[in-house]
């Protein structure tokens, strides 16, 4: 079985999906937004080679949705009360039925370039976890290759210490860890502006959905009247 690949995604839906960007986005934006985030991260998928790639997705009825946006790949609906139970069950479900890595990452960064995830499969062959340490103190993907519950189960996770708690909890595991280079989510509207700088010196190729998507959408408080 070849390693995994394992996209954490959820339905977009306004109201419910990148509520830290409205204002200035309405909900409307904001879920249309997500979408192109979720089409960009999945052409990124399907570049790494010999990956199986997985969306793991919420919430439990989306099944049909996702089907209908990727139907060349592999869907598993998200278990667990906690990001940590989901994200620790996706890994150990993955190895368990007998793939050699599993990495699973987030939907968050449309631009999140290839090789990344191509090194990330690479170091899992010396390295007992890899992974991408995120902007914000957290990261944008943990991948191993054989299941390290504690890594996920016992960090409290969307804190600013979850990749320091992450690599203390691995060394005192004993476990060897390649770390890749960092990266950004886009949470806030912060996170907007520098992503909508970076397209400006990024090729026409790169997220192109994302690109169409912010054209479209200005980056200013909704008129109230």
């Amino acid at each position: 079985m070849p390693a995994s690949l394992i996209v954490v995604a959820k339905r977009p839906a306004p109201g419910m999906t990148k509520t830290r960007l409205c204002p200035p986005l309405t909900g409307e934006q904001a879920a249309h937004l997500y979408e192109c985030f979720l089409l960009d991260t999945l052409e990124i998928m399907r570049q790494v080679p010999d990956i199986e790639p997985i969306i793991a997705y919420l919430p439990q009825d989306a099944g049909d949705y996702f089907t209908e946006l990727a139907p060349d790949m592999t869907l598993t609906p998200q278990r667990g009360a906690s990001l940590g139970e989901r994200l620790d069950n996706l890994l150990t479900d993955a190895l368990q039925a007998g793939a050699k890595q599993a990495v699973v990452m987030n939907s968050d960064g449309p631009t999140l370039p290839v090789v990344y995830l191509e090194t990330a499969f690479k170091q899992l062959d010396e390295y007992d976890v890899v992974i991408g340490p995120s902007q914000d103190g957290g990261y944008y993907l943990i991948g191993m290759k054989s299941p390290q519950t504690q890594l996920l189960r016992n960090v409290e996770m969307s804190t600013p210490r979850v990749l320091t708690d992450t690599l203390a909890l691995a060394e005192a595991s004993g476990l060897s860890v390649a770390l890749l280079p960092s990266w950004y989510d886009v949470d806030t509207v912060a996170d907007l502006e520098h992503l909508r700088d970076e397209l400006t010196r990024l090729g026409e190729g790169i997220a192109p959905n994302t690109r169409r998507c912010l054209v479209q959408t200005p980056l200013h408080a909704q008129d109230d009247n």
